[in-house]
Parts: C-alpha cells; sequence; structure tokens
C-alpha cells in the first residue's frame, strides 16, 4: 500500500512538472523529482500508457544525444476550471492541461463583502457555466478559486466573507458544485502565476504587488510562496503610511490601501469632476456595463491629466510602501500585477521616485521593479495552477 502511495504521489508530481515546464525529459524529470532515472523512466512509461502524456520530439541539442521530451496528450481531455475573484467582480474560465482556454472568460458582478446571496450567486456561477461550456465533470479535474480576504487554503476557510462555522468553505463549494473546489488568496495565487509564467521565472525572492480595487501583496522566499504562521502574510495594504483619516475597509485609519487601491483614485477622480476639474472621466460611472477604475485605468492610458495626476499620487505612496518591503525583505525583484497592471509603465516613474527618496541606495539598487506581462490573468493563471498543486488526476 504504502509502494502503491509513492508510486500515485510521483505520477501527480510529474504531471505537475510537465504542467509547469510544458515539456521535460526523463533527465530533467529526474532532476525536478530527485529520482533515479530508472524510476522516472518506469513512471513515465505508465503515464504513457495511461494516456496522460506523450512523446513530443527531441530536445534542442546540448552536444551529445538529443533526448526524447513529453508533454500532455491533448488526445486526453481533462480540464480545469479557474475562477477569479476580487471586490467587485468574478470571473470564469476553463482551460486544457496545454494551458489553452477552451471556454471563453466569463464574468459577473459581485461584491462578497456585502452581497448576502453572494456565495449562492458564485455558486449557481461556476455550476451554470460548467454547464454551458458542454464538458462532462467526470473530465473536469477541479475548480480553483482565488478570493481577496483572510484566506487558510489548507483550512479551505475565508474568514473575511463567506465564513460557514460546520463546514469549511472549499468543502461546501465542493459538495454543491459537484466538483473538487481549492481555494487561495487572489494575490497569493497572482503571486504563483508570475513565478511559474511571468517574469518572476527562475526569481528566488521575489514580491509580487497586486494593484486593483484594493491593494494586495504576494511574497515568494527562497522560490516558495510565503504565507506565514496563519496563512495571512503579505497584508501590505494595511502599513499605515497614509496620511488621510479616510477609513479603511479593514475598520482602521491610515492603511495604505485608502490611498493606492483603484477604489480610492476613482473617488478622487470624481471629486475633483464635481468640483470643475477638466477630464474625459466626466461621464465616470454614468455607464453601468462598465466598470469604473477600468475607465479611470484607460483615461489614464489615455493622458488624461486629471487621471494621471491622481495616479502619480498614489504611485508614489505605493512606492514608498515599497520602500519599506525592500528594506525588510530584500528582494530580487518586485513585479506590479494584477488588473492595474494595464497601467503599470505608468506607476513605475512615480513608484521609483519614492524608492529613490526613501529607501537606502545600496539595498535599493539590488531591486529591479518590473510590470507584469500577464497582467489581469494572472489571478486565472494562478487559479488553474492551484487545481493541478491539488488534484489527483483521477
Amino acid at each position: 500500500m504504502a509502494i502503491d502511495q509513492k508510486n500515485k504521489q510521483l505520477k501527480k508530481d510529474i504531471l505537475k512538472n510537465v504542467y509547469y515546464k510544458d515539456c521535460l525529459s526523463l533527465t530533467e524529470l529526474s532532476r525536478l523529482t530527485s529520482k533515479s532515472l530508472p524510476v522516472i523512466t518506469s513512471a513515465v512509461n505508465d503515464l504513457v500508457n495511461e494516456g496522460f502524456i506523450i512523446e513530443h520530439g527531441l530536445a534542442p541539442s546540448t552536444g551529445g544525444r538529443r533526448p526524447a521530451v513529453f508533454l500532455f496528450n491533448r488526445d486526453k481531455p481533462l480540464y480545469i476550471v479557474a475562477v477569479a475573484m476580487d471586490q467587485l467582480v468574478t470571473r470564469i474560465g476553463i482551460y486544457d492541461l496545454l494551458k489553452s482556454c477552451v471556454y471563453p472568460v466569463k464574468q459577473m458582478a459581485l461584491n462578497p463583502f456585502e452581497d448576502r446571496e453572494g456565495l449562492d450567486k458564485l455558486i449557481s456561477f461556476i455550476k451554470g457555466e460548467v454547464k454551458h461550456s458542454g464538458i462532462p465533470k467526470g473530465q473536469i479535474l477541479g475548480v480553483g478559486i482565488g478570493m481577496p480576504g483572510f484566506v487558510n487554503s489548507e483550512k479551505g476557510i475565508n474568514e473575511s466573507f463567506f465564513y460557514t462555522e460546520r463546514i469549511s468553505l472549499k468543502e461546501y463549494l465542493s459538495e454543491k458544485v459537484g466538483l473538487p473546489v481549492f481555494i487561495d488568496n487572489d494575490s497569493s495565487l497572482i503571486a504563483l502565476a508570475e513565478l511559474r509564467f511571468g517574469v518572476g521565472i527562475n526569481i528566488k525572492e521575489l514580491l509580487v504587488v497586486n494593484i486593483g480595487w484594493g491593494t494586495g501583496l504576494g511574497m515568494i522566499v527562497n522560490g516558495r510562496l510565503f504565507r506565514g504562521y496563519n496563512g495571512y502574510a503579505g497584508e501590505f495594504s494595511h502599513i499605515p503610511l497614509s496620511q488621510s483619516n479616510n477609513l479603511c475597509s479593514c475598520g482602521k485609519r491610515g492603511c495604505l490601501e485608502v490611498e493606492t487601491s483603484l477604489l480610492a483614485m476613482v473617488e478622487k477622480a470624481k471629486t475633483a469632476v464635481a468640483s470643475g476639474a477638466e477630464s474625459i472621466l466626466t461621464q465616470i460611472g454614468d455607464d453601468p456595463s462598465r466598470l469604473e477604475g477600468d475607465q479611470f485605468l484607460e483615461a489614464a492610458s489615455k493622458g488624461d491629466p486629471l487621471a494621471l495626476s491622481i495616479l502619480a499620487e498614489s504611485a508614489f505612496l505605493l512606492g514608498k510602501g515599497i520602500s519599506t518591503l525592500i528594506h525588510i525583505m530584500n528582494p530580487e525583484r518586485i513585479v506590479l500585477s494584477g488588473r492595474g497592471a494595464i497601467a503599470g509603465r505608468m506607476f513605475l516613474p512615480a513608484i521609483q521616485q519614492a524608492v529613490n527618496e526613501y529607501c537606502i541606495h545600496k539595498i535599493a539598487e539590488q531591486t529591479t521593479i518590473v510590470v507584469s506581462e500577464l497582467g489581469h490573468q494572472a489571478e486565472l493563471i494562478g487559479a488553474a495552477g492551484l487545481v493541478i498543486d491539488n488534484c489527483d488526476f483521477n
């Protein structure tokens, strides 16, 4: 029995590595799993016979005999449902094991912090889109959900909303949806997406700032996600750096988030427009089909002076917070990701100015600050990876 479990775990590890690396040779798999070449060869042969993976040509030449490489078998249909939640919008997409989106991303408006029926709406949304996709449940490995709030992924609970006392949220959702469900914090999944597929590949010490309706942080330490003692590490947005007296969603005052989140920027824009400031944002909020934050970012990308000045103010304060992170964590790279990454390059000058002003030069010069190439898709990609990390591949 113990041998069977070890073989099963090894096969799962092989499949996870193939997913994250696209295609791998037997030698590479041996190195990644720390197993001998004969053991890996036997396990890979089993997976080929079971139809999970196929031999796919030869690796590039390194001077010797070119080894065969293996990737997922497109003819064995297995899929992942990825759900990305934030404070206002929930998105869903379905992907195959080659990471292709086989069902176009859909979204619905949902504020999980305020909507008392939010959990039922989420369940109906997932079940409805899975049914509409036409993919049999037997071909779906699971559902990965990224969500804001205090998420304990091991216990499967979110202590900020959708809290269920008698059963974990993860178990409750699995029962209602009829599929294995896995949950994690949105910023943590974005960080893992950047580490595995984005501009954080091969970076051991990586910080990923999630610029969205709030301001989140995912931390990679020594190549692994750092969660802290109870899994709640990374509450970057609640560092008390703001001089504003505005009340934060956490109930405290002075939090970084009250001036750096997209919601805060939108409110500043509305106040300025109401006071007579000239801007293409005079109609912001008039179109219910468009999110105000997206309208703000679009105005900034078009060079609107009001939007750019508000963004620069927020980015400077964000840079002040990032300076604190650099002093504490000494990261190799910091990535600006999430919804706000669409305007990431406009954030950079003010952030760099703040880092130059507040950070010790000797430390700061060792850290590069870059903009995500995954952008708004990072959370969906991370949610798909959450399933790969936890499913049994049955």
